[in-house]
C-alpha cells in the first residue's frame, strides 16, 4: 500500500520570525541564579529598553543573547536557529554576522585611529580596506565626528569614544544590536546627545535592539521596557507603575 505524500511544510515568513529568542533560559552561578525560566522575543526594528539595578542578571542576559556566555537551561535562537549545540566556531561566526555589542566602556584600540577602529571588524569579517573605510566613515560621520576620524581614543572625549564605540558596532550591518548601558559613564547631556544618535541609527537600519540602562527617561523613548525582577522578565509600563509578567 503506497504510503501517504509527505505534508507540506509551513515555513513562517522570514519577517515574523523573532531576530532574537530567549526560551526558558535559567543562569546560575553555583548557588546563586540570576535568571529563571526567562522567555523573550525581540522582532525586527524592535527596540527594547532592559531595566534593573546593579547585580540584578541584566548583563548575564545581555552576554547570553551575545552567545558570550551559555545559559545553565534553555535556548537562544538567532533569526530562528537554535545555538545551544552550535560550536564555538559557528557560534564566532554568528556574532560577527548577526551581532553587535556596546559596552559601558568603549573597549577601543588605543593604538588605532577613530577610522581604523571601526574598519577592523569589517575587514576580519572579509571586507576590503576601501569599503570597509567607507562604511566606517559614513557611521561615523553620522556620528557627528567627521572630523575625528583620524583622531585616536587618547584625543577623544568620552562621548565620542561611545559614539566611536556604537560605530564599530553597527559596522557588519547586525541584525541585533545588544548595549550594556552604554551611556553609564556620560554626564546627564552626553548620555542624551549619544542616546539619541543610538536611537536613530538603530532606527534607521531597523535593527532588533536591547539597551540596558538606569535611567528611565531614557527607557521611555523606546518601544518596550523590560525590567528583571526577582528572576523573571516582567513587562514594565512605567506611567501606570505596573509590573507584568513577560511571556
Amino acid at each position: 500500500m503506497p504510503q501517504n505524500p509527505a505534508q507540506p511544510q509551513t515555513i513562517e515568513p522570514a519577517d515574523t520570525v523573532p531576530v532574537l529568542a530567549l526560551k526558558n533560559i535559567t543562569r546560575s552561578y553555583g548557588d546563586l541564579c540570576v535568571l529563571e525560566e526567562a522567555s523573550l522575543a525581540v522582532a525586527r526594528g524592535e527596540i527594547i529598553a532592559l531595566l534593573g539595578p546593579s547585580g540584578s542578571g541584566k548583563s548575564s542576559l545581555l552576554h547570553i543573547a551575545a552567545l558570550l556566555e551559555a545559559p545553565t537551561s534553555g535556548e537562544v535562537y538567532i533569526k530562528g536557529r537554535p545555538t545551544a549545540a552550535m560550536t564555538d566556531t559557528r557560534k564566532t561566526a554568528m556574532r560577527r554576522n548577526e551581532l553587535g555589542f556596546v559596552y559601558q566602556f568603549h573597549h577601543l584600540l588605543p593604538e588605532f585611529n577613530a577610522l581604523t577602529n571601526v574598519s577592523i571588524p569589517q575587514i576580519i569579517a572579509g571586507k576590503s580596506r576601501k569599503d570597509a573605510d567607507d562604511r566606517a566613515r559614513k557611521l561615523l560621520t553620522g556620528m557627528g565626528l567627521g572630523e575625528r576620524l583620524e583622531h585616536q581614543p587618547a584625543q577623544l572625549s568620552g562621548g565620542e569614544k561611545q559614539r566611536v564605540a556604537i560605530a564599530r558596532a553597527l559596522a557588519n550591518q547586525p541584525s541585533l544590536l545588544l548595549a550594556d548601558e552604554p551611556t553609564g559613564n556620560l554626564d546627564v547631556e552626553t548620555s542624551a546627545q549619544v542616546f539619541e544618535q543610538l536611537l536613530l541609527l538603530v532606527r534607521e537600519q531597523g535593527l532588533a535592539a536591547i539597551i540596558a540602562t538606569h535611567d528611565r527617561a531614557l527607557a521611555q523613548k523606546m518601544d518596550r521596557i523590560i525590567a528583571i525582577h526577582d528572576r523573571k522578565l516582567v513587562r514594565v509600563r512605567l506611567k501606570a507603575k505596573e509590573l507584568e509578567p513577560q511571556g
